[in-house]
Order: C-alpha cells, then sequence, then structure tokens
C-alpha cells in the first residue's frame, strides 16, 4: 500500500508531529471529502505500507522526525518555485528553502528527492525571460541534489479564480511553452538531470521532456527493492499516470495559502479547520463523530514480486 502525504495539504510542513503519532499508534482515519460522515481507517504499520510518497514545499519540521520512520520506505516531492509572497505567501524565503532542500538530498539521498518547478505561471512581470533566469539560478543552487525534476504549467481550478485574479495571471501558449522547454532542457542536460512533465497533454519529447508520474512505479520499485505495475489511479486527473494511492490529508487545511493551490477552497473554511486541528486525533482535521461509519480501506494490490538487484 503506498501512502501519500499528501496531495491536499502540506503535511511534512504543518502537520509532522500528528503524522510521527499516527505512524507510531499504527493508524489513521481518513474522512472522505465527498461523503462526510464515512470515514477509512488506514493501516500505517511497517507491513502495511510499502511506501511513503511526501509531498512538501518546507520538509524542514519533518526532518528531525525522519529517524522515528527509519523502517520505512518513502521518497520526496518537493516543490520549489521562484515566486514571493504574493503567490506563495506562507512559504519561507526561498534562501532557506534552497538550504533545507539540500540538507535534505544529503541525508536521506538525492535518489529519494524529486524536485518540481510547479506550476509555471506567466503573468506580465513573469513572462519567459523571467522563467529562464530564474530557472538557471534554482538549478545552479539544487540540481545536483535530485534524482530528477518535474515541471507542470498552471491549471485554473474551480474556486481559486478570486486569489488569482490580482495577479493578473496570463494563458500560457504552446509555443511559449516549448521555449520554455528548450531553454529547461538544455540547462538540466548540462548536468545529466531528468526533466519530466506532471499531468500535461503536450507532447515535449522533441525536447528530451517525457511525460511522468509522481506517485511513481519505477521511484518505488527501486528504493523499495519491489516491482510495481502501472496501473492507472483513475482518482487523478485526465493526464496524471500515477499508480494507485491512498491519501491520508484534508482539504482546506493548508495553511501556506499558495495562490494556485486546488486543494484550498476558502479562507474562512481554512481557518475553521485549522482551529479543528489536534495533535492527538486520529484525524487530520476535526474528531470522530457519533454517526460517522468507520472502514478499514482495502490494501491496494499493486505490487508484484520481489525485485533482484
Amino acid at each position: 500500500m503506498i501512502i501519500s502525504v499528501s496531495r491536499r495539504t502540506d503535511i511534512p510542513a504543518y502537520f509532522p508531529q500528528w503524522f510521527i503519532k499516527r505512524v507510531e499508534e499504527g493508524f489513521v482515519y481518513v474522512r472522505n471529502p465527498f461523503s462526510y460522515h464515512q470515514v477509512s481507517k488506514v493501516l500505517l504499520g511497517s507491513g502495511d505500507v510499502d511506501c511513503f510518497v511526501f509531498w512538501t514545499k518546507d520538509p524542514l519540521n519533518l526532518i528531525d522526525h525522519l529517524k522515528e520512520i527509519k523502517n520505512y520506505s518513502y521518497y520526496f516531492q518537493f516543490t520549489v518555485t521562484p515566486y514571493g509572497k504574493d503567490i506563495e505567501p506562507g512559504i519561507r524565503d526561498k534562501s532557506n528553502i534552497i538550504k533545507t532542500f539540500k540538507e535534505l538530498s544529503l541525508l536521506i539521498g538525492k535518489e529519494k528527492v524529486v524536485w518540481r518547478y510547479d506550476p509555471v505561471i506567466f503573468t506580465e512581470k513573469m513572462d519567459i525571460e523571467y522563467h529562464i533566469h530564474e530557472f538557471e539560478w534554482l538549478m545552479d543552487e539544487i540540481g545536483a541534489y535530485c534524482a530528477k525534476l518535474v515541471i507542470s504549467f498552471f491549471d485554473s481550478y474551480k474556486g481559486i479564480e478570486k486569489r488569482t485574479s490580482g495577479n493578473k495571471i496570463i494563458n500560457i501558449s504552446e509555443k511559449d511553452i516549448k521555449v520554455l522547454a528548450r531553454s529547461f532542457s538544455k540547462k538540466a542536460g548540462k548536468i545529466g538531470l531528468k526533466l519530466e512533465t506532471c499531468a500535461e497533454k503536450i507532447d515535449l519529447s522533441e525536447f528530451g521532456i517525457e511525460h511522468t508520474s509522481c506517485v511513481d512505479a519505477k521511484i518505488i520499485s527501486r528504493i523499495t527493492g519491489k516491482n510495481f505495475n502501472t496501473l492507472k489511479d483513475n482518482n487523478q486527473r485526465e493526464f496524471c499516470g500515477c499508480i494507485p494511492s491512498i491519501d491520508i490529508g484534508s482539504y482546506d487545511s493548508c495553511p501556506a495559502g499558495c495562490i494556485y493551490c486546488y486543494a484550498n477552497h476558502s479562507e474562512k473554511k481554512l481557518r475553521y479547520n485549522i482551529s479543528r486541528h489536534s495533535y492527538s486525533s486520529p484525524l487530520l482535521i476535526g474528531e470522530v463523530l457519533a454517526e460517522d461509519k468507520i472502514y478499514e480501506k482495502t490494501q491496494l494490490k499493486n505490487r508484484q514480486t520481489r525485485l533482484k538487484f
């Protein structure tokens, strides 16, 4: 079973102690976002979890706890963009994020760190030249500290229009995407870094850029020593190639406040949910209610045979 920690909120940055307590107690409850009183019990014992996939913009608060999950396999999807507080208001200064990126890579090995330059956003100020310059700067800083690099381009999700309206985001043309792809690929190629796209329809293979999976069967097979098939997770977007996983996060719970985030829908609901978080609760947000129906989540059978290296 692969556990996503989490597409819905930055658990490594904001809820690391809660996560470690859930691992220690061997289970977590996850409320169904579409059926409030349906709650899944997800087992987190070392024999139940094949791999944790961490999604974060700042894993600093989790780093000191990694020794507590030493018996588990895991890797990080670590987003580092060049944006400021107008786009990512809750993220620390990028110079400090870069230090944390390097620290994490040196601690666990770069094969367990995926850098995400995601999403690429165009505004009047953040044009092609801006992204080429900032990408090259970040590549020089952290390119040698990761296994691969994933890029994607801004999508306007329902519910984020109000947050993004003040930034005057410009639609990215296919021509501009290809200009960036050529430049990014050339820069990454100088250090032999693999560059891939996430959940994008556009074909950039002419620049050596392939489609990728974030919950990636290849990475998980490599770090676990087990072979995973490439069954697509049908709960994700159309062009997402991820294999199935169980997400233990909650929507409307990430304090980072990134304007492009699809997982936060309402500032009012976010503040309410944060006020309901309890370190001791098996749910990330709130407590178990009398009318809740709890089901044990069925293990996902996407593992095949043990690999020989």
